[in-house]
C-alpha cells in the first residue's frame, strides 16, 4: 500500500467512541468521567501519531473494538478455556487493544503474543490503559511480518517443542505450529497482492495443525479485487484488495495455502463507514482447521 507522503494535522472532532468500547475504555483504564477519558485517549493519541502519523491513529479507528464483532470470537475464547496453553497471536498489533479485549473476556493473558513492526505502540498501549507489563503480562515481540527471518513463510524444519517458553522468544519463527488463534485485523491490505500471498502462508505454518486452530480478521475489500486508489480514513492511498472469491482462492484453492478440505473457510462482505465518515468495503473472514 501507497500513502500520500503529507500527514493531515489531529482533528479532536474525529473523536467518537460507541457504547460497548467506552464501557471497556472505562474498565481498563479506571476512568469513569466521559471528559477525563477523552482528554486522556486525545493525549496518547497525540504521542503515538508524532511516532508513527497512521490514519488509523488519527482518526480514532484504535478506540473501536474489532474482535468481539467478529464471528469467530466464541470460537477464540472457547480456545482459551477448553485448550491448555493455547495462545493467541495478535499480529500488527498496534496499542493491544483487541489483545486486552479478549484477556478481559476470559483468554489468559499470559498466553497472549503481540507482534507489530515496532514497539513504541505498544509501550503506549500500557500508557494508554494505565497497565503495566506485570498486570497485563501478555509477550510482545517486534519485527517486519515480511521479513523470513522473522516470518518465514516456508513449511519444514524441525518440530517445534511440546511448550514453548514465551520469555525465551524473539521471531514468530520460535512458533511454529503452537499458535492456537491467530487474529490479524487492518493487515492484509497494507501488503501487494504478491506479498499477502507470503503471509498468508506464514501463518499458516504458525498455525497450530490441531483441529479447530482458526485464523481471522478483517480488512478492506473490493466487490470485485483490484486496486483500489482513494481516502481512506482521511488519506489517500492505493492499495491492493481482494473480494471475497479471490480471498477463498487465495487460502484454499490457488497457491494453495491450505488444502480445500483442511480447512473450513467463511466469508463476509460488509459496508461500513470509517471514523471519517467514507464508505468501505471491509472483508470478515475465519479460516478453522478440521
Amino acid at each position: 500500500m501507497t500513502v500520500e507522503k503529507t500527514n493531515p494535522q489531529l482533528d479532536p472532532g474525529l473523536y467518537s467512541i460507541d457504547g460497548e468500547s467506552l464501557a471497556f475504555f472505562k474498565s481498563e483504564t479506571g476512568l469513569q468521567d466521559d471528559e477525563e477519558l477523552k482528554n486522556h485517549i486525545l493525549s496518547v493519541q497525540a504521542r503515538a501519531y508524532a511516532v508513527t502519523p497512521y490514519p488509523c491513529i488519527r482518526s480514532f479507528n484504535f478506540t473501536r473494538l474489532k474482535i468481539s464483532k467478529m464471528p469467530a470470537y466464541e470460537q477464540l475464547l472457547q480456545l482459551g478455556r477448553e485448550r491448555g496453553g493455547a495462545l493467541l497471536l495478535d499480529i500488527g498489533c498496534c496499542f493491544g487493544n483487541d489483545a486486552r479485549k479478549a484477556a478481559a473476556d476470559g483468554f489468559p493473558a499470559k498466553q497472549i503474543v503481540a507482534s507489530d513492526l515496532q514497539r513504541e505502540l505498544w509501550d503506549l498501549g500500557h500508557v494508554l490503559f494505565r497497565s503495566t507489563p506485570e498486570s497485563f503480562p501478555a509477550t510482545f515481540v517486534a519485527g517486519n511480518a515480511l521479513d523470513p527471518a522473522f516470518l518465514s513463510p516456508l513449511a519444514g524444519g524441525p518440530e517445534p517443542p511440546a511448550a514453548v517458553d514465551l520469555s525465551a522468544i524473539s521471531t514468530l519463527n520460535d512458533l511454529r505450529g503452537k499458535v492456537s488463534a491467530i487474529w490479524a485485523t487492518s493487515l492484509f491490505h497494507l501488503f501487494s497482492e504478491t506479498n499477502q500471498r507470503q503471509l498468508a502462508h506464514a501463518l499458516r505454518c504458525l498455525l497450530s495443525p490441531r483441529s479447530g486452530s482458526v485464523i481471522f480478521g478483517s480488512h478492506i475489500a473490493m466487490p470485485e479485487k483490484g486496486v483500489f486508489t482513494g481516502k481512506v480514513l482521511g488519506k489517500e492511498v492505493t492499495m491492493f484488495c481482494h473480494d471475497p472469491e479471490s480471498w477463498r482462492e487465495l487460502w484454499g484453492i490457488e497457491g494453495p495455502v491450505f488444502s480445500s478440505d483442511s480447512v473450513k473457510l467463511d466469508t463476509v462482505l460488509r459496508k461500513m463507514r470509517s471514523g471519517d465518515g467514507e464508505e468501505v468495503r471491509i472483508l470478515v473472514w475465519s479460516i478453522t482447521r478440521l
